[in-house]
């Protein structure tokens, strides 16, 4: 089985597990949690690495998370160190928290823009952007100047261009076939 099928398989049944168990809202927290922890590469490691038990583990598991996540959540970490796929864990955190955010209405988007914006216009476009999803977005905003103006947006893998730069380029190819189209007759 493919690696990113073996983490999405993960990330539902772990989402599943959150709904049954109190709601996944209130896993939200939790999650993050742990997904910090994942993150470090030392945790991370410490966690892949062959030279220490599976047992030793979930016992260091248990001690660093056992009062502060749910049981359920526990259970789940260390059912996956018993399979040995603790090293998908940063992957498997970051497709249930995108889980999450699509039960709670939030849409996370890359947003590009030409120039550094004020935070009441980085509002406004959340706003926008919000209200024409009709789900709550969160914008990560970049600048990049060669854009030259207008706005790129980004969700996972669709991408809507709605630059300056992307217009020229489109009039330029449309000009250049129109001159090659003349230059035939």
């Amino acid at each position: 089985m493919r690696e990113d099928t073996v983490v999405r398989n993960y990330a539902e049944t772990l989402f599943d597990l959150a709904e049954r168990h109190g709601g996944a809202k209130g896993w939200g927290e939790s999650a993050a949690a742990v997904a910090a922890l994942v993150e470090d590469r030392k945790v991370l490691g410490f966690l892949a690495t062959p030279r220490v038990t599976a047992q030793a583990k979930k016992a260091t598991l248990e001690r660093a998370l056992g009062p502060s996540v749910p049981a359920m959540l526990l259970r789940f970490l260390k059912v996956v160190v018993d399979k040995g796929r603790q090293r998908l864990l940063p992957a498997i955190m970051r497709d249930f928290q995108g889980l999450l955010d699509r039960h709670l209405g939030l849409r996370h988007m890359e947003v590009t823009v030409a120039r550094e914006l004020e935070a009441e216009e980085e509002s406004e476009l959340a706003g926008r952007l919000s209200s024409a999803t009709g789900a709550t977005v969160i914008p990560s905003v970049r600048v990049r100047p060669e854009i030259i103006g207008g706005i790129v947006l980004r969700e996972g893998d669709t991408l809507y261009d709605g630059s300056l730069k992307r217009q020229l380029d489109a009039m330029r190819r449309a000009l250049m076939t129109a001159e090659l189209q003349g230059q035939e007759n």
